[in-house]
């Protein structure tokens, strides 16, 4: 039980105004509180009850579970703070201060009912375990150390297993994604009275129905014994051939308390191949249990038209919860009947060598020892809104047959604990990816079955593909590597663009298909303010240069600045940096300046020669790569043509005056011919 002292019971305990009514009025907890878990869920059409101001905000809604160091609470975050949560600025571990409580209506829970809260406004957001600066907050005194989480307390004290608050949502989302699963109801062990335990043992297992005869019947429309409005009946034994990520389907305006799927590849002792689709309670009981290869006891089940024409399959199996309620087991293979033959998962494993011939499109399986492993990041989805963000990440594998890596796009399997394993030195199995791109510059990327399979995880004993003629061969590769060489160049994290940006503007502007495209300087404000954590885009800006630097690779500290606005743009001068001589001629500021206003320079205007002493360098600007791409002739620097002379030895006066004119860029390719530009008077500074 809670302490008289506890800041959260002194805070939220407080006596109503009126006898009858409940005090609705917001509180304010000015003590220090933690937060233990930020967890994410889809709205409903109640969101308009709770929260009336704020229809227009996005489609999630956050709880989060906060303590004072003796209890926890739970809370439902105002939509106006969504923001922070989105920036990962709102996350597990944060220290709040001067926290505002809304009380809000009594839901049902599991476990019991009781009054909750809404998070209304926060104040200084400090991140758990810096310390604190007593000149900045000098009322961040340290706490009591039996009032402060420790980090183990941190990871432990999670949120309990309840409900979302203010959404009819049967479990939470992931914070980053829509393709993974998140919380204790999509359990993979199953419980004891799980139907599937009772008939471990049974021998002789065989279908009383198969999927030839339900298609014929279908599409025959005679309505006989087999399928009744579309309500079959009979047993059917399908083995699992493949198996697709999570699919979530919620809406705003949907009431479905558990709107999830996923599609699964199955076949029967007739051969025919077609998809089973778990749906809502379905999917979140049996989906982490079910992998290819394992063979499924089904009854109660529906015969649907099938949704993918693509793929020639005419009907498809629906398990639902209800009307009727299906029911499933998996079925060790000991215990079908001898007669039973069922296909079995087959791959097309392709190695490094054989994907430099590989058509664009190709669908195929690889292995290969994880030598990058980079940071997940977010783009929007192209589904014409782009409120949805898929998550990916780069990996970079060597299987010993070829100098080119085996580049792959991953993005999420449904699989978030596999991922979590992926390593440097991990051996890995990707199943069913598509190649895009060509022989020149081409990379795999996922496909709806797509599955991955890593060391740590168990799997790799299991499965069937490990007696393959390519795993071996694979395996053996493997025994003669030396871990320390590739260990040397391994690398994890970072910033990673694949394939290379687009090498001119037309090719740039070809592939934004509908989206901005020349940012101006207000525009680009926007855009970056309204990116989300792990969020990557990229951006094309028109501008004028104002400046250009030029240094060597490890002496950036002795960089050499060309500016047209001294007193604006000139960098500091750095004790530790060597100065020019105090002899040395300066740039007054009477000096003549290139006014915005100037003339361009057209191509007849004449031609000034270049100084016999100093040559200024191509004002070539070299952005990031995830910003704009230059052309590779353009983008190489030359060597530095302005050499300082030592301390002591003052440079010579400027030979050549500046011109009138100001240039007038073009977007992205920025490169100014020698003939048209002269020196400015001469401005060599050195800064860090």
């Amino acid at each position: 039980m809670a302490s008289v002292s506890c800041p959260l019971q002194r805070t939220l305990s407080r006596p109503a105004t009126s006898s009858s009514q409940p005090n609705t009025t917001p509180v304010l907890c000015r003590e220090r509180l933690w937060v233990l878990s930020v967890q994410r869920y889809g709205r409903d059409p109640g969101f308009s009850l709770y929260f009336p101001q704020n229809i227009s905000s996005s489609d999630s809604l956050y709880d989060a579970t906060l303590t004072d160091g003796d209890c926890r609470l739970r809370v439902t975050l105002d939509p106006s703070l969504n923001r922070l949560v989105e920036r990962n600025v709102f996350r597990c571990g944060s220290q709040l201060r001067h926290v505002t409580f809304s009380p809000g209506e009594s839901v049902e829970e599991e476990g019991g009912g009781g009054r909750t809260y809404r998070l209304v406004s926060v104040e200084r957001l400090p991140w758990y375990g810096a310390q604190p600066d007593p000149e900045r907050d000098p009322g961040s005194h340290p706490a009591d150390p039996a009032l402060v989480p420790d980090p183990v307390h941190l990871e432990r004290a999670q949120a309990p297993s309840l409900l979302p608050l203010r959404a009819r949502r049967s479990c939470y989302l992931p914070l980053w994604n829509n393709q993974d699963y998140s919380g204790p109801a999509w359990r993979e062990t199953p419980n004891s009275d799980d139907s599937e335990d009772s008939d471990q043992d049974e021998e002789g297992v065989r279908a009383t129905v198969t999927l030839a005869e339900l298609q014929e019947d279908f599409l025959s429309r005679k309505g006989g014994a087999t399928v009744r409005r579309g309500v079959a009946r009979g047993l059917l034994v399908v083995r699992v051939l493949n198996k697709s990520r999570v699919m979530y389907y919620g809406k705003s305006d949907s009431n479905c308390e558990c709107p999830y799927k996923a599609v699964l590849e199955v076949c029967d002792v007739s051969g025919c191949v077609c998809v089973c689709v778990l749906w809502n309670s379905v999917c979140v009981s049996w989906y982490g249990r079910l992998r290819p290869g394992q063979v499924l006891r089904t009854r109660g089940f529906r015969v649907k038209e099938s949704y993918d024409k693509r793929d020639h399959q005419h009907i498809e199996i629906s398990l639902n919860s209800r009307n009727p309620s299906a029911e499933i087991s998996i079925v060790p293979e000991f215990s079908l009947s001898a007669d039973v033959r069922l296909l079995r998962p087959s791959y097309s494993f392709c190695n490094g060598k054989d994907l430099l011939s590989c058509p664009h499109g190709n669908i195929c399986d690889v292995i290969g020892l994880v030598v990058f492993s980079g940071r997940p990041e977010r783009i929007r989805s192209k589904d014409g809104q782009g409120t949805e963000l898929l998550e990916y990440r780069w990996l970079r594998l060597d299987d010993g047959t070829s100098d080119q890596p085996i580049m792959i796009k991953l993005f999420s399997t449904s699989q978030p604990e596999t991922h979590n394993q992926i390593l440097p030195l991990s051996v890995v199995v990707c199943t069913r990816l598509q190649m895009v791109g060509d022989s020149s510059c081409c990379y795999l990327t996922n496909t709806t079955y797509t599955q991955i399979y890593c060391t740590g995880s168990g799997h790799h004993s299991v499965m069937p593909y490990r007696k393959l003629h390519p795993v071996r061969q694979f395996v053996r590769w493997l025994r003669s590597v030396d871990d320390r060489q590739v260990l040397s160049r391994a690398v994890v994290g970072g910033y990673f663009i694949y394939p290379p940006p687009p090498v001119s503007l037309e090719a740039y502007m070809k592939n934004r298909k509908g989206e901005l495209g020349l940012l101006r300087g207000a525009e680009l404000k926007w855009e970056v303010e309204r990116l989300q954590y792990r969020e990557r885009r990229s951006f094309c800006i028109q501008a004028t240069i104002t400046m250009v630097t030029h240094c060597h690779r490890g002496k950036e500290d002795q960089c050499l600045v060309w500016t047209d606005r001294p007193a604006a743009f000139s960098p500091r001068i750095y004790p530790s940096s060597p100065r020019i001589s105090p002899s040395s001629p300066r740039i007054s500021p009477s000096s003549p300046r290139i006014s915005p206003s100037s003339p361009r320079i057209s191509p007849s205007s004449p031609r000034i020669s270049p100084p016999p002493l100093v040559s200024l360098p191509l004002p070539l600007v070299s952005l990031p790569l995830p910003l704009v791409s230059l052309p590779p002739p353009l983008v190489s620097l030359p060597p530095p043509l302005v050499s300082l002379p030592p301390p002591h030895v003052s440079l010579p006066p400027p030979l050549v005056s500046l011109p009138p004119p100001l240039v007038s860029l073009p977007p992205l390719l920025v490169c100014l011919p020698p003939p048209l530009v002269s020196l400015p008077p001469l401005q060599a500074r050195r800064s860090n």
